[in-house]
């Protein structure tokens, strides 16, 4: 499915909660991953910017870490939301999950100027807690896998507004 014409989980977090470097839409220095369906995985594509550079010509291994927690938390939170029978854009907020465990494995160099695609199966492994297995791609290499736990976002999170 075309991603243009798809609102993305992020999309609808609520304005409080969307300044993560890598997902926030109101953080302008951010990443600015965004998570979609596409059949029953979750996809988000990114270009790095130079400044990203871990040698001449390859992405810094700690952005392909930022992309794969943040793809995995996004996916983690699409998943439950479409457990619940909703869908970005539906009106309902998304459910917001932070990062219990992130692994990533490196499986060859990273080459910058091409936009990476993290695509991923989701289980649940607990009604509030969800694991994401994430294979990235630059163009037809396969660069990294990752797997991240993401948990349901704790109240204790919310700052009080008084």
């Amino acid at each position: 499915m075309n991603q243009e014409n798809q609102r993305a989980i992020q999309d609808d977090y609520p304005d409080d909660f969307a300044w993560c470097y890598g997902c926030g839409r109101n953080n302008n220095e951010g990443i600015h991953v965004k998570t979609y369906w596409e059949g029953d995985q979750t996809v988000s594509s990114v270009l790095p910017d130079k400044k990203y550079t871990a040698l001449p010509g390859f992405v810094y291994g700690g952005f392909l870490a930022s992309f794969v927690d943040c793809h995995g938390t996004g996916s983690a939170s699409l998943a439950l939301h479409r457990k619940k029978g909703h869908q970005p854009g539906d009106g309902v907020e998304a459910p917001r999950f932070v990062t219990a465990s992130l692994h990533v494995d490196y499986l060859k160099p990273t080459p910058q100027g091409i936009t990476l695609k993290a695509t991923s199966e989701v289980e649940e492994i607990h009604p509030k807690k969800f694991r994401v297995k994430t294979q990235i791609h630059a163009g037809d290499q396969h660069v990294a896998n990752g797997e991240v736990v993401a948990v349901v976002m704790p109240d204790t999170f919310v700052k009080d507004k008084d």
